[in-house]
């Protein structure tokens, strides 16, 4: 039996199912804070709530920012195990909190592990696919994982809460790391092109990976990179925060609004895997700009009170590119940088653009408390699409080396 091949077959997989866990992440604070509010837990209000959810994402964005580097020197294999290692040992954590100060601490450390799951999963596949000339479809692939956890996490928070109570969506989200850290240590292989790096030119292994995101003509790339995905974050987190409560204060009943935002996330996988085609077949950067103009296209059309099936056809084409036009970008950048650096400008991207993940909700908040989310949200929402579309058009490359993935070749 070839071992090679066959260690190989595991890395989509395990790279898969450790980016679910982000998904799982996005959606259980939703899922207990209302239970939290509703039993007043430690005392806990809308307030404390906010900083608890805030000290997550802050831990994400510390994470991303950190652990780029990390697996640009430890490797992917390693940084990847380290990341899910340390989300699922704090997150286990936040199941026994005595108060709401020591459930915001445990959220932010496992926010430092999560940060890192996506940068390195990403990192990983890419190189895998590149090999078999799929390399553009490797982001999309994996952020179906953020989807299916998302979705996932919800129906689980039907399942368990009533019968064993808020706790236990902790408890279940650390469980899969017992399972998957020994196929990692056991089945993941190490990334070849880190291998050749490591061996041909150490030097560059983390002490030029940071500063190599801003010389050799990729300064302007960087910054659009950052600029792309803080907008690409305000849609995805806005929208699944308060998409519900913006199309009820558009008449839609509570019902008809939390299936739509089922109707969103459904959106997203489809979107996801027809992305990762396109975007083989006709280049990463055209469909990261087409993406991001569907979406705003998409989203300015619900500003329109649309009947029945009218209104679910078009949320879930808003789904259908605004989740999928960000993980393209994740799958620009791993176009754009060198090998030395790949894992550093994916984690630097998608820590800046954490920011994003804060300011949408909050962005959705204002709007929500000014009375004026629907139709003049969908208009903002829209027209932060459409800014993401012209700042990954403004990405400017740099000619690679021999052997590495070249821009000249993203169309």
């Amino acid at each position: 039996m070839d071992t090679t091949r066959e260690s190989t077959r595991w890395v989509r997989p395990l790279c898969w199912a450790a980016v679910m866990l982000d998904g799982f992440d996005m959606v259980v604070l939703g899922v207990v804070l209302p239970v939290l509010l509703s039993g007043h837990v430690w005392g806990l209000t809308p307030a404390t709530g906010a900083l608890v959810s805030t000290a997550g994402l802050v831990g994400m964005t510390i994470g991303a920012l950190a652990i780029g580097t990390i697996t640009d020197v430890l490797g992917r294999r390693k940084a990847l195990m380290l990341s899910v290692t340390i989300f699922s040992v704090f997150t286990f954590l936040c199941a026994f909190s005595p108060s709401f100060e020591f459930f915001g601490l445990m959220r932010f450390l496992a926010g430092l592990g999560l940060g890192g799951c996506l940068p390195s999963a990403i990192t990983r596949v890419t190189e895998h696919q590149a090999r078999q000339g799929k390399g553009a479809s490797a982001a999309t692939f994996v952020m179906t994982g953020y989807h299916v956890g998302a979705v996932l996490t919800s129906l689980l928070g039907i399942v368990l809460i009533a019968d064993f109570g808020w706790r236990s969506m902790f408890v279940v989200g650390a469980l899969p790391a017992l399972v998957l850290v020994p196929l990692m240590a056991r089945y993941l292989p190490e990334s070849e092109d880190h291998v050749r790096r490591r061996r041909d030119e150490p030097a560059k292994v983390g002490r030029e990976a940071v500063v190599s995101l801003f010389t050799g003509g990729l300064l302007r790339a960087t910054l659009a990179f950052w600029l792309t995905t803080f907008f690409g974050l305000v849609l995805v987190f806005g929208l699944n925060t308060w998409l519900p409560q913006i199309m009820r204060q558009a008449g839609y009943p509570l019902g008809a609004a939390l299936g739509l935002l089922l109707t969103l996330n459904l959106g997203a996988v489809i979107g996801m895997v027809v992305a990762g085609a396109l975007a083989v077949r006709r280049g990463v950067r055209g469909s990261t700009i087409a993406w991001f103009a569907g979406a705003g296209a998409f989203l300015a059309l619900l500003s329109i009170r649309l009947p029945g099936a009218g209104v679910y056809s078009v949320v879930f084409a808003a789904g259908f590119f605004v989740f999928s036009a960000q993980a393209l970008v994740y799958s620009y950048t791993q176009r754009v940088y060198p090998a030395h650096a790949r894992a550093t400008g994916l984690g630097w991207t998608a820590g800046v653009g954490r920011l994003g993940a804060i300011c949408g909700p909050l962005l959705g908040g204002a709007l929500l408390s000014a009375g004026v989310a629907y139709p003049w949200g969908f208009y903002v929402f829209a027209g932060v699409g459409f800014l993401a579309a012209i700042s990954a058009a403004a990405v400017a490359g740099r000619r690679q080396p021999a052997g590495e993935m070249t821009f000249q070749a993203v169309r």
